[in-house]
């Protein structure tokens, strides 16, 4: 018996949880064809989306989502091929969202990796949502509340037609929330890189590259970047 075995970060409360690596466990996508997923958060943990982590063989091709059903994915290593009205390389970087019924394919000529959450389309009286393609190192940055040590890049346009938004966030070495959060919004997310301390409720947890987060609304939520390299 190995006792390493038994030990892990992960953490599942009523209002938050942390997923680390080591408690991975992956299974078929439905409607995915030569592809595997890690289901990260989902409702029956009480959050109001799913969250994955993708991976696709070569040869590999998604799924259509279900009805009622929006979908964003960001591409975290390799290259996939998006066929929708016209047909788009994604490499590392890239992100696509989708309203419900948008039609689209994903392709993977050899092996990628994938974030994917999707989430029920709760729509608004004259409004919607549009198709949207393109890439993080194109969006320009913002300062979070006049830090410039803590940059926000939005990845969906702040319109009434998106019931969600979906950012990414960077922290230099010694930078953090400027307050501790509690609002209405629940959150998702994942660390790509680096990490640091991440305070949820009044429980706090060391969090590092490929962890994954949920935080319930009004959860009182705070991040610090702790290292030498941003997170």
């Amino acid at each position: 018996m190995k006792i390493d075995t038994a030990l892990s970060r992960t953490r599942v409360a009523r209002d938050h949880a942390l997923i680390t690596p080591e408690s991975h466990v992956p299974a078929p996508l439905v409607g995915w064809e030569k592809s595997q997923a890690i289901t990260l958060i989902a409702p029956v943990m009480g959050a109001g989306f799913t969250q994955h982590l993708v991976t696709m063989e070569a040869g590999a091709a998604s799924g259509a989502p279900s009805e009622g059903v929006e979908r964003f994915l960001f591409v975290l290593e390799g290259e996939v091929t998006l066929e929708a009205d016209a047909t788009t390389t994604l490499a590392p970087g890239g992100y696509a969202f989708f309203p419900p019924g948008a039609e689209h394919v994903l392709r993977a000529a050899a092996p990628a990796r994938l974030f994917l959450l999707e989430k029920v389309y709760r729509p608004l009286d004259g409004h919607a949502p549009k198709v949207v393609i393109g890439r993080e190192q194109d969006v320009e940055g913002q300062p979070f509340l006049g830090d410039p040590d803590a940059i926000l890049r939005p990845l969906l346009p702040d319109e009434p037609g998106f019931d969600l938004a979906m950012n990414s966030f960077a922290f230099q070495p010694g930078a953090s929330l400027p307050m501790v959060e509690s609002h209405v919004m629940e959150h998702g997310l994942i660390f790509l890189e680096g990490g640091g301390v991440y305070r949820l409720g009044e429980s706090w947890y060391p969090v590092t590259a490929g962890d994954a987060i949920w935080m319930a609304p009004y959860l009182p939520q705070w991040f610090g970047c702790i290292g030498k390299t941003p997170a």
